[in-house]
C-alpha cells in the first residue's frame, strides 16, 4: 500500500494518485517526487559528492566487499523476498548489485537527492527510482526487504527513519542496516561526510528493537582494518597529517586489492556464523514484530 503525503491515507500501490484526495506525488527532473523541497538542498550530505562515488565505487575496496556482504546478509535471512526498497539509494551501485543477484524481485531505490538518483538511473534503467525523505516513507507494509547502507548516521532523526522502515514493511520483513562504528573513531572524515553520529553497538540495536525490530544478525566488520583507522584517526586530530578527502575514496592500487583480500577474509568468517566485536561498520539484520515493545 502506499500513504498519502498530503491526507495520509492509504491506498493501492498501483494507482498513481491517492484514492482519497484525488492528489499525486511531484514530479522532479522526470521522478517522482515526494519531498521536492529537498531535491537538490538537505542537510547530512553533499550532493556533490555522487559523481566521486560513482566513479569509484565499483572498484574501492570497501564498497565491494560491503556489498557482498549485503547481497549474503539478504540471501541468508530472505532468500525468497519478492520486494525491496532501499533508503538512500546514492547512485545505485548497491542496489544494482542486488539487482544482479535477485533478478526476478522488485526492486526500488529512493534518495533525498534527484542529482543521485540521476547516476542510479544510468546504472539501473529498469528499476523504479523515487526522490523522498526517509523521514516520511510514502508506504505502507509494501516491501519484503528495506535496507539502509550507511544512511542513518547522516539524518539527526534516524529513529524517525527506523519507525518509517518498519511501517513499509510487511509483517515479518527485514530490515538491513549498515552503520559506521565507534564515537571513539570520529575525525574529520565523519565531518566532511556529514555524519550526525558514529554508533555504537548497544546504541544502534537498541533503537531498532525499540520500535518493533528483533534483532537476527548483528556484527562488526571492517575489523582487520581497525588499527589502521585508529593510527590515521590519531595523526589527524594531532594535526600530523591533513584531511585529504579524496584519499578516503581513492586507495593505492597496491593497497586496495590487499584490503579487498583482508575484508573478504572477514566476510568468509562472518557466513560462516562468526560476529566480531569490534570494527569499522557494522551490519544489522532486523525483523518486523507484529508490535512494538
Amino acid at each position: 500500500m502506499k500513504e498519502c503525503l498530503f491526507c495520509n491515507a492509504a491506498y493501492p500501490a498501483e494507482m498513481s494518485e491517492c484514492a482519497v484526495c484525488k492528489r499525486s506525488p511531484f514530479c522532479t527532473q522526470g521522478f517522482v517526487s515526494h519531498a521536492p523541497q529537498l531535491a537538490e538542498e538537505s542537510t547530512g550530505f553533499k550532493a556533490g559528492y555522487f559523481s566521486d562515488l560513482r566513479q569509484l565505487e565499483e572498484s574501492n575496496f570497501w564498497f565491494v566487499v560491503r556489498s557482498e556482504l549485503i547481497v549474503w546478509a539478504i540471501n541468508k535471512h530472505a532468500p525468497r523476498f519478492e520486494s525491496f526498497l532501499e533508503i538512500g539509494c546514492g547512485t545505485g551501485y548497491v542496489l544494482s548489485c542486488i539487482h544482479e543477484n535477485f533478478p526476478t524481485a522488485q526492486l526500488k531505490g529512493s534518495e533525498v537527492f534527484i542529482e543521485g538518483l540521476g547516476f542510479a538511473a544510468s546504472r539501473l534503467p529498469s528499476v523504479e527510482l523515487i526522490q523522498m525523505d526517509a523521514r516520511r516513507i510514502p508506504y505502507v507494509e509494501e516491501f519484503d526487504v528495506v535496507g539502509a547502507f550507511d544512511v542513518l548516521e547522516h539524518i539527526k532523526e534516524d529513529v524517525d527513519v527506523i519507525r518509517q522502515a518498519h511501517k513499509s514493511l510487511n509483517p515479518g520483513g527485514l530490515f538491513v542496516v549498515t552503520v559506521p562504528q565507534h564515537a571513539w573513531l570520529w575525525s574529520a572524515a565523519d565531518e566532511y561526510a556529514c555524519h550526525e553520529r558514529r554508533y555504537g553497538a548497544k546504541e544502534i540495536e537498541g533503537k531498532i528493537k525499540a520500535v518493533g525490530f528483533e534483532i537476527v544478525q548483528s556484527t562488526s566488520f571492517v575489523t582487520a582494518l581497525l588499527p589502521f583507522m585508529v593510527v590515521s584517526r590519531f595523526f589527524q586530530k594531532i594535526k600530523w597529517v591533513k584531511f585529504n578527502p579524496s584519499s578516503e575514496l581513492n586507495i593505492n592500487s597496491f593497497i586496495n586489492p590487499l584490503f579487498k583480500t583482508l575484508l573478504r577474509f572477514e566476510l568468509a568468517i562472518i557466513k560462516r556464523g562468526g560476529a566480531y566485536p569490534a570494527g569499522g561498520s557494522r551490519l544489522i539484520v532486523a525483523r518486523k514484530m507484529d508490535h512494538a515493545e
